[in-house]
């Protein structure tokens, strides 16, 4: 159920680890595997949600080349790291930024199904959000997806469901990055990972439907009360 609703919910908003990582946790599976079979179950459902946008053309991958580089290899390095160093930094931003995300949100303008005029380029936004979204999500990961979809439609200009399709790619690509090295490592509990893979795509499948039907109208709400919810859980902790 865990499986699914995280599928649902990051097809949509991108916060779908913050619902199975505390729940691998509650259940006793050390940090490193249970940031490790996360990565492992979520890639089921990002590639679920990523082939269903792109077979209904609401993707483009070509422009998103150099940031999807940035972000395979900025995985790379935040994978590398956390299993060197503790992670309990991120614990102690993250909530703030989550709540200066959720604020964004709810209290700008509100964003209609249209593109809008780009604030930066992407030679800047590429290597910059691309990359820095690469580290942290190889580092830790949830939440990714709501950073991205608020970095595509505040400097590049995307309307929301091109956004948040665009964000797909990116969450996948870093996924994939990560999930090698774990493998590598052998840091992944297959047995929980594989039975949650199913549940993941499912919700995944769903969530993109949803946000290619209804479009802005969904996806904004979703993604002031998922990521308010997450800071509120981290803070209260």
């Amino acid at each position: 159920m865990a499986a699914f609703a995280a599928g649902f919910i990051s097809s949509i908003a991108g916060a779908g680890g913050m619902i199975v990582l505390p729940c691998l946790l509650w259940a006793g599976v050390p940090p490193v595997q249970a940031l490790a079979t996360n990565k492992c179950q979520s890639v089921f459902g990002t590639l679920s949600s990523t082939l269903n946008f792109f077979r209904k053309g609401h993707l483009q991958l070509r422009p998103l080349r150099w940031a999807l580089l940035y972000a395979l290899t900025g995985a790379a390095i935040g994978t590398l790291w956390v299993q060197r160093i503790d992670a309990a930094v991120l614990d102690q931003v993250l909530p703030y930024v989550l709540i200066v995300l959720a604020g964004y949100f709810a209290l700008s303008p509100r964003i209609a199904d249209e593109d809008t005029p780009p604030r930066v380029s992407s030679a800047v936004f590429d290597p910059l959000v691309g990359g820095g979204l690469g580290i942290y999500g190889g580092a830790f990961g949830p939440g990714m997806g709501s950073f991205s979809a608020a970095a595509f439609a505040g400097l590049r200009g995307f309307n929301m469901r091109k956004a948040t399709a665009s964000t797909k790619p990116l969450v996948l690509v870093a996924n994939v990055s990560s999930l090698v090295i774990f493998i590598a490592g052998g840091h992944v509990v297959w047995s929980l990972a594989l039975s949650m893979a199913v549940a993941q795509i499912v919700g995944a499948r769903l969530g993109s439907n949803l946000v290619i039907t209804r479009g802005a109208a969904l996806v904004r709400p979703v993604i002031v009360v998922t990521t308010a919810a997450i800071a509120l859980r981290l803070l209260l902790r």
